[in-house]
């Protein structure tokens, strides 16, 4: 009769471990979608700055608003954009929702200007 009242033991134990091998994947999964994101907004960040370092002779207006058309098709936002001299510095941000419920921003700030030697 004790062999009855085991079984389906391993069965739970088996349905547990499943369950810990999924959420693992999924945090593995939420931390690699933010992981990129932090990318994509740091190359939308840069492409942007090149961008508004290009129009840097013009005025401040039009070097930020090439860096944030740039910045915009890259898949990022303009946070803040300035022009020092020949440089501009430019903060880019990125929203993403690795998983239903978990939101988190990728904030990048980059210059470019002329090559000082």
């Amino acid at each position: 009769m004790r062999a009855d009242r085991d079984r389906g033991g391993a069965t739970i134990c088996l349905l547990a471990a499943g369950l810990v091998f999924v959420l693992a994947g999924l945090f593995g999964a939420g931390v690699g979608a933010a992981r990129m994101a932090r990318q994509q907004a740091r190359v939308a960040a840069d492409f942007g700055a090149l961008a508004g370092a290009a129009r840097a002779l013009q005025d401040e207006s039009t070097a930020c608003a090439r860096a944030a058309e740039i910045i915009a098709v890259n898949g990022a936002r303009l946070v803040r954009c300035h022009l020092d001299g020949l440089d501009i510095l430019v903060t880019a941000e990125l929203t993403v929702e690795p998983l239903p419920g978990l939101r988190r921003v990728a904030t990048v700030t980059s210059r470019a200007g002329p090559l000082r030697g």
